[in-house]
């Protein structure tokens, strides 16, 4: 197995298998996954531009307003950082669940679904950093650091646009969320492959193994997650069950990739037992909160279809919040119990395994610090370029800028390497 440094963080093709000059692959294998990559760029595939929901209306999310002020965080500034409470409050209409519609934006990550099914987001699905943080504090009682790190990713990483600092929380909507789509080129949203979506994920289909469908909800895996953790979807088991994928993915898509950013994988894996249990439960990652918010229903033939994503009746948010220290604990401690290579599928039965800072000949090391781990997620949304920077005019400066107005002050703390730009 050889070992190499993957320079794809900084390409715009940032899928490791089209890495074709490398000995020994056949380029060939991978024309039809370029192909479908491509249409999707374009904006003529599954999530691309011409089959994005589009709203004409657009109204932004509701704000929290007396006497219904949950964490009171408002214009993407700190709230006050302390849960328990109910969540949407009894009597505020303004975030009462409703179903998104026809022209409504949805993508893979079920909390900001449910969030933009309670208009906690904006609820067709165009929505700007500060609504991002606002919600994750108000909804989740994520902590200040965390939901300032987890929107530059989205606009970074996912793919928004840093100058207008609007995203998708789904499929390309360039037109709505591009400073100018002439300069910018395509800003895929969410449904970006390989960006925030990764192959591998919980409950989505890898981008290749379905015809570029990797936001859509399959009941088949969350049937496969519910039986591996047994209806309670703690650290031991979910991290079980994304060896399991991981395994999956590895075998069945040869086009599979998990690079650095698939450390996100394990962060929105800890959500379901940090984020999504309620004190009404218990604060148990059941079953039955976590199907609500995942949008999956059962069917007489023990199947699992699809719902709208909705904040479970009742439900009463984290007490303490969740920082970036306390993700970055869980992403190393789900990782280290049943840890997998980083890497990707360059042909059939072959594997190369990547190295970059702390992961090397593939593995993060057991030795890793929590420090080391989020200093690496700063790296990944200082370093990654995201298509929007693909046009004839590229606002790199707006984008590092970005990162190191919301990032760098809590992160220098931590002694991470600051951009020099």
């Amino acid at each position: 197995m050889k070992t190499f440094v993957v320079s794809a963080l900084v390409s715009t093709a940032a899928a490791f298998p089209w890495v074709v000059n490398e000995p020994g692959v056949d380029a060939s294998l991978f024309k039809e996954a370029r192909a479908q990559y491509r249409r999707q760029q374009a904006g003529t595939g599954d999530g691309g531009a011409a089959t994005c929901p589009f709203n004409a209306n657009h109204v932004p999310a509701a704000p929290v307003k007396a006497p219904y002020l949950y964490n009171n965080a408002r214009n993407g500034q700190s709230g006050n950082q302390k849960g328990g409470y109910q969540v949407p409050a009894t009597g505020d209409t303004a975030h009462q669940f409703v179903a998104p519609g026809s022209g409504d934006i949805r993508g893979p990550c079920p909390g900001l679904n449910a969030a933009a099914n309670h208009n906690f987001l904006a609820h067709d699905g165009i929505v700007t950093f500060n609504e991002l943080v606002d919600a994750q504090q108000n909804v989740y009682n994520v902590g200040y650091d965390l939901a300032n790190l987890l929107a530059v990713l989205g606009l970074t990483l996912a793919d928004g646009d840093p100058v207008t600092q609007k995203l998708s929380i789904g499929c390309d909507a360039t037109t709505r969320t591009s400073v100018n789509p002439a300069l910018t080129g395509s800003e895929p949203g969410l449904d970006g492959h390989n960006k925030f979506e990764a192959d591998s994920s919980l409950t989505r289909n890898d981008f290749f193994t379905h015809g570029g469908d990797n936001f859509r909800f399959n009941g088949t895996l969350f049937g496969y997650m519910t039986q591996t953790t047994g209806g309670n979807y703690n650290r031991e088991g979910l991290s079980k069950y994304r060896l399991q994928r991981w395994q999956q993915s590895q075998a069945e898509n040869q086009n599979f990739y998990f690079g650095p950013a698939a450390l996100l994988l394990y962060g929105a894996a800890s959500f379901l037992y940090e984020l999504m249990p309620s004190g009404t439960h218990g604060y148990a990652p059941d079953l039955a909160t976590i199907s609500s918010f995942f949008g999956a229903k059962q069917n007489t033939d023990k199947s699992w279809g699809f719902t709208a994503e909705k904040i479970p009746d009742n439900w009463t948010n984290r007490v303490a919040p969740y920082t970036n220290q306390l993700v970055t604990e869980e992403i190393l401690a789900m990782y280290l119990e049943n840890p997998v290579q980083f890497g990707g599928n360059t042909g059939p039965g072959t594997f190369n395994a990547i190295s970059f800072n702390s992961i090397q000949n593939g593995k993060i090391s057991p030795n890793i610090s929590p420090k080391d781990t989020a200093c690496l997620l700063y790296q990944l949304a200082t370093e990654r370029i995201p298509s929007s920077l693909n046009g004839v005019i590229t606002p790199t400066v707006q984008a590092l800028a970005l990162v190191a107005t919301k990032l760098g002050p809590a992160l220098a703390n931590l002694g991470c390497p600051q951009p020099l730009t």
